[in-house]
């Protein structure tokens, strides 16, 4: 199955913003913990986009890869040994989300 998808330009501004936000400005859905997150014009990632099908240029946003939700209210246990980030963009299985930008789960 190819996957085919259009990033708005809405994500300029995810993209652009490198300093973590609160997690509690995070509104677009659940936190998630992912293992790596890259420029999607990076060159690996880039091939990888490119061999799905998703076009994201001439959009820089951030792309989270193998990531999961987590759940910051509180509970024992939530914690993200990897990058938090909080994402706008399309959610791939997890596997790639996204317009990502980085979230300190200690705001």
């Amino acid at each position: 199955m190819q996957f085919k998808t259009l990033i708005a330009l809405t994500f300029v501004a995810a993209a652009a913003a490198t300093d973590p936000i609160p997690a509690s400005q995070c509104t677009t859905g659940p936190i998630q913990c992912c293992n790596s997150v890259q420029a999607a014009n990076s060159s690996p990632l880039n091939t990888i986009l490119g061999l799905l099908g998703i076009v994201v240029s001439p959009i820089t946003a951030l792309v989270g890869l193998g990531c999961s939700p987590i759940s910051v209210g509180g509970l024992p246990g939530n914690s993200c040994n990897a990058q938090p980030v909080c994402c706008t963009g399309n959610n791939f299985s997890g596997l790639l989300v996204i317009g990502c930008t980085p979230v300190n789960l200690n705001l």
